[in-house]
């Protein structure tokens, strides 16, 4: 097995300055209920010399990074792209943002023109909610399901804009009745669909979830946030979600993600990795490479010069 160990373009990870207050869960006061628990420690500032440090200390070269939205002021979802132009300003990264757009607001669709004319977004959250159990998410559908959030959804094939999904695995099939409606628009799912649940019934609706959905070709899959509050991240309690996350998707369309620092809460940037790194040393070259930076190239329209930095 060879470890990888060459470029890194983190699909996933956010850039935030928290003294700034303009994300409400981040100001000194804030305590959501999170699913990692405890997340003080996070409430620091985060910018690219800290991703590159932490890339460092797990052997990968950071050469391009996509910062994800931070759940920034709601009134203002246009500031946060203008605070990380400011960073890229600064620093030379990202490589490229996702905006946050209420799609079911009634200024949505010119938001969405908006971002779309910002040149550093390549694409759209808006976490569209979930049950709390599999069994019943047939009666709490999600905003996946709602016609006006769907229309505006669309819209994104358009203005050539991806959307980012976040939610739990469960949901899955309502996404694909959305997708197979706008087969145009590029999805990608975050952090590996959320398989929380690590019991032997709870991992196999979770893989046949994935499974179905990963027969959509616009699908694409984020290794990333599969954490869990108080256990160790170790390549030993993910590997099967590692693979079986490839055998699904293939080297094609799965990209490996850090979530920091959030995931710093269930785990060092070495650890965790490093430890994908270690989970997929049997791959060949081109597929390490693949995972690790090329398809975060492809899916979001980044220049392949970077890997050469």
């Amino acid at each position: 097995m060879t470890r990888y160990a060459g470029p890194l373009v983190d699909a996933h990870h956010h850039y935030w300055e928290p003294g700034e207050g303009r994300q409400p869960w981040l100001r000194p006061d804030a305590a959501i209920p999170f699913r990692y628990g405890d997340y003080a420690s996070i409430k620091r500032d985060y910018l690219p010399p800290d991703l590159a440090r932490d890339a460092a200390s797990a052997g990968l070269r950071l050469v391009g990074s996509v910062t994800m939205e931070t759940e920034w002021d709601e009134t203002d979802p246009l500031g946060e792209i203008d605070h990380i132009e400011g960073v890229r300003a600064r620093f030379g990264q990202p490589s490229a943002a996702i905006g946050r757009v209420a799609l079911d607001a009634d200024d949505a669709p010119a938001l969405l023109e908006r971002m779309a004319a910002r040149p550093i977004v390549r694409g759209i959250r808006h976490k569209p909610g979930q049950a709390p159990t599999p069994e019943r998410a047939a009666a709490q559908p999600t905003l996946l399901s709602d016609p006006r959030w769907r229309q505006r959804y669309a819209s994104l094939e358009r203005l050539g804009l991806d959307f980012e999904l976040q939610t739990a695995w469960w949901h899955l099939d309502e996404a694909i009745e959305l997708v197979r409606a706008h087969p145009g628009v590029r999805l990608t799912v975050n952090h590996t669909a959320l398989p929380s649940d690590r019991s032997r019934e709870g991992l196999e609706g979770w893989a046949a979830a994935i499974g179905r959905i990963a027969q959509l070709p616009q699908v694409w899959m984020k290794l990333s946030g599969i954490g869990l509050e108080g256990v160790p991240w170790t390549p030993e309690g993910n590997r099967e979600i590692a693979l079986r996350t490839l055998d699904a998707f293939g080297p094609g369309r799965v990209m490996i993600a850090s979530n920091f620092p959030v995931d710093s809460l269930t785990g060092s940037y070495r650890e965790i990795m490093g430890g994908f790194a270690e989970i997929f040393g049997g791959l060949a070259p081109a597929e390490q490479l693949a995972l690790f930076a090329g398809n975060a190239i492809e899916r979001y329209r980044l220049d392949p010069a970077i890997l050469d930095r």
